[in-house]
């Protein structure tokens, strides 16, 4: 088989393009909650702590001068990311949750019994013809 040929099998295959698209789906998931904690929970929060900015929440290791720029820790945009991450994981949680309560739906529903085989049709017959 080719390598063209081969690459073409690999990337056609329906798990990959399932990745392909959670990939997409995920990161443009990610940007929005990036947007919310940005947005929306951490202007409050500040406030709610003096009016603080974590963004610019930094300890300076280095002090720059004009041609050197400082050397921070940028502790408050790691308190940002810990949250962004925190609200991703929670989403993905419920998400997961919910999938797994239709899948046990779906497995709790029970399925028809199979219906008789020929034999076992044929010997019910000779059973009720030996009856009468």
């Amino acid at each position: 088989m080719s390598l063209m040929k081969e690459f073409k099998a690999f990337a056609m295959r329906g798990n990959v393009v399932d990745l392909a698209v959670a990939v997409v789906i995920g990161g443009a998931f990610g940007r929005i909650v990036t947007s919310l904690v940005n947005d929306i929970i951490m202007p409050p929060l500040g406030v709610l702590l003096g009016g603080v900015d974590f963004k610019d929440l930094v300890y300076i290791l280095k002090k720059g001068s004009e041609e050197v720029d400082a050397v921070t820790m940028n502790y408050g945009m790691f308190i940002q990311n810990i949250i962004d991450f925190i609200i991703i994981a929670f989403a993905i949680f419920m998400i997961i949750k919910g999938i797994n309560s239709l899948r046990k739906k779906e497995a709790e529903t029970p399925a028809d019994p199979p219906a008789p085989t020929t034999q076992e049709q044929l010997l019910t017959e000779i059973r009720d013809l030996l009856k009468k």
